[in-house]
This record gives C-alpha cells, structure tokens and sequence, in this order.
C-alpha cells in the first residue's frame, strides 16, 4: 500500500513516483476518482465510464451494420 499525504500546491495533488509507475501514468496525465462502496475511493487512468458507452457502441454497430456501411458509402 502507498501512502499519500494531500498537500496543497496550486490545485494539484502530488503522487510518488512508485503509483504513478503502477498507474501507467506520465505527466499531465487525467487521472480519474471514483467512489467505491463504503467510504474509499479508487485512483483509474482511464474514465470508469468509458467502457459502458464502448458496449452501447457495440451494440449498435452490430444491429445496424448494413446501415452504417451503405451511409459510409
């Protein structure tokens, strides 16, 4: 476990080196916090989002495959 001490500095919140190498992180990387069950919160490097929206994208290129493909034309 890494622990984080919040300090203020300009609206920004320093990492150690040892969790942005874990996240996969560079500088100026968007980092994303959600909220877990109870009181935590989880650190991503990618929109927790982004995979729901990704499915529903899926799935309407499949139903719709010949429809996009005479569009695209």
């Amino acid at each position: 476990m890494i622990e984080l001490k919040l300090r203020r500095f300009a609206r920004r919140v320093s990492l150690p080196e040892e969790a942005i190498a874990r996240l996969h992180a560079q500088e100026g990387a968007v980092l994303y916090l959600a909220e877990v069950q109870g009181d935590g919160y989880r650190v991503m490097p990618h929109d927790p989002g982004f995979v729901g929206k990704m499915t529903k994208t899926q799935d309407i290129i499949s139903r719709y495959r010949n429809t996009l493909q005479a569009l695209a034309r």
